[in-house]
């Protein structure tokens, strides 16, 4: 029996540690940012969006973010999309692992 009780734990264990792997889905609506600025741009005369394409454009490590009330994520896939929306509210789904969206889907928010 207790052979048997241990396998089953094992089992259970093995199934949590895979399943908390995993990034989980996500769909959450904000601003398209970077991640050098965040929610307050810099450079004067700039719009948000400006601002947040020059952001990029620079030799930084900084990658297009979403602002989503006083949390930034980072986000990742389609930056000809990300730098099109830049400045814009717009509605994001993805894969979220840790402070990154990975986006399977972004479009105008209504």
């Amino acid at each position: 029996m207790q052979k048997s009780t241990k396998a089953i734990l094992t089992v259970i264990g093995a199934l949590l540690i895979v399943g908390s792997s995993f990034a989980t889905s996500k769909t959450v609506t904000g601003t398209v940012t970077d991640t050098m600025c965040g929610k307050k741009h810099m450079i004067a005369g700039k719009s948000d969006a400006d601002c947040t394409r020059e952001c990029i454009k620079s030799k930084g490590n900084w990658t297009y973010g979403l602002v989503v009330g006083d949390q930034v994520y980072g986000l990742s896939g389609d930056n000809q999309k990300f730098e099109f929306l830049a400045g814009k509210r717009v509605t994001v789904t993805g894969q979220q692992s840790g402070n990154t969206i990975t986006v399977q889907s972004i479009a105008l928010a209504r």
